[in-house]
Formats: structure tokens, sequence, C-alpha cells
């Protein structure tokens, strides 16, 4: 209880908050985790599937399972921990701080949920792009007919995510940077906090002075203040609820 309530009360202090969200958030839909048992790169190779050079090699695979991961991703729904994320930004902006969700996800769930000062370090599964001119398209919630998939400008559709060997995003970054300038809690939310460069974000954070706490089911590498073990569709509305009603509780009279 002490680590819960210290972080209920220094989240109710903060001015600028700032959410790390991993893929252990979007479990709690149905989704699978990229790493460990059941996750997506079980049995599968990652260079074959997930890298430029994959892509120019074999489009219409790359393609493919790709567009099935899109497919459960859109049927997917937001869960507890989503709309817990989406209830603190508005309560952090309507109390007159900051607020940034960075999110490694690529399933757009965060912004289903109502988030909206969302930056996304890894992309968009449901939007895709012309891999000549770039130019995004978002296609409809169906399977493709075919694979490869013509872009809009002769080249063939991918989808709009960092693959291994990419850079990720500018505006990700700068937005990002931006952020940990202002930042005084860094809440980090189902990551498993050893995919670079979005693991140094804590380190980050906490160099620069923010109190830096943990949400995950188990225990992971990343130094933090503070360690709330379980599900974040658990754990995250529990600490929102209190946030609320602690900022809501008038101040003792005395005399």
């Amino acid at each position: 209880m002490v680590d819960f309530d210290e972080v209920a009360t220094a989240l109710r202090r903060a001015s600028g908050v700032v959410v790390l969200t991993g893929a252990g958030v979007s479990v709690e839909s149905g989704l699978r985790p990229f790493r460990g048992p059941g996750g997506w790169w079980k049995g599968h190779d990652p260079a074959r599937l997930a890298t430029p050079e994959a892509f120019a090699a074999d489009p219409a695979l790359v393609s493919e399972w790709y567009d099935a991961r899109r497919l459960v991703a859109l049927a997917a729904e937001p869960n507890a921990a989503h709309e817990a994320i989406a209830e603190l930004e508005r309560r952090v902006l309507h109390g007159g701080g900051r607020f940034a969700l960075l999110t490694q996800n690529v399933d757009g769930l965060h912004q289903r949920a109502g988030s909206e000062r969302v930056v996304e370090l890894h992309g968009n599964l449901t939007v895709w792009r012309d891999h000549r001119s770039g130019r995004r398209v978002t296609p409809d919630p169906t399977p493709f007919a075919a694979y490869p998939v013509p872009g809009p400008d002769g080249g063939w559709l991918r989808p709009d995510v960092v693959w291994f060997g990419e850079s990720l995003p500018r505006e990700a970054l700068a937005a990002t940077e931006a952020a940990l300038a202002w930042c005084d809690l860094l809440l980090v939310v189902g990551t498993s906090a050893v995919v670079y460069p979005a693991a140094a974000l804590v380190g980050h954070a906490a160099w620069a002075g923010a109190v830096t706490v943990e949400v995950n089911v188990e225990v992971t590498p990343a130094e933090v203040d503070h360690r709330l073990t379980g599900p974040a569709g658990v754990v995250l509305p529990r600490l929102v609820r209190a946030v609320v009603s602690r900022a809501r509780r008038p101040a003792s009279r005395r005399g």
C-alpha cells in the first residue's frame, strides 16, 4: 500500500504527466504481445516479416501477415487500462497540467478509448502508406482483395509502422523530447523496458528529476521509484479513482 499511496499523491500533485505504454496494455484487449509464449514472433522470423529488406523481397508475404494483424487490432476493443489513461489525461488537462501519452503500440486502441495527446513511437497498423511516395491511406476495415496491395502512387502499400532497421518518426522523437522536458511524473505501463529507444526514456525522465512509476504484471529491468504490480486494467482505474477522490476531499477544519 505504501507505493500505491505515494504514487496517488505524486500523481495528484504532478503538473506534467507522461505515460509510456507497451504491449502489456493491449494484451488485456486480447491482442498478442510480440515476445514470449503466444507472442507474434513465436514461430516467425522477424527478419522475414518486419524489415524493409523483407518487404522488398516478398511484399505479398509481408502484406498478408500485417493485414491479418490489422484486422485483429480493428476487431479488438479498448479495455479498462486504455479508458483509465484517457480519463487521467482529461483530469490532468482539466486541472491546468500537461499530459502526453507515448505508446509503443500500433493498434490505435488508445485513440479509440478517447486519448488525444498520443505520440505513436512505432506508427499505426491501421494506417498504410505507398512505399514509393510515402502517401498515407486508411484502408477499409476488411481484408485486402489480394497481396501485395497497390498504392495510390504506383508503389505497394505497406503498414505505417516502424520496422527493424528503421528510425522512429522524427515528429514522434521531437514530441517525446519536448514532453520529457516538462515531465515531473512518468508512468510506465505494460512495457518490457528492453526495446530501445523507448526503454531509455525511464532513465532520461529520472535524470531530469521526474518521479518514475512502473505498472506491470511482472517486474522488469526498469529502474523506477515505484512499482505497482498487477494487470493495468485493474491497477490504473483504481489509481485514477484514488487521484480523483483525494482531489475532491475537503480540507480539514480546525479550531
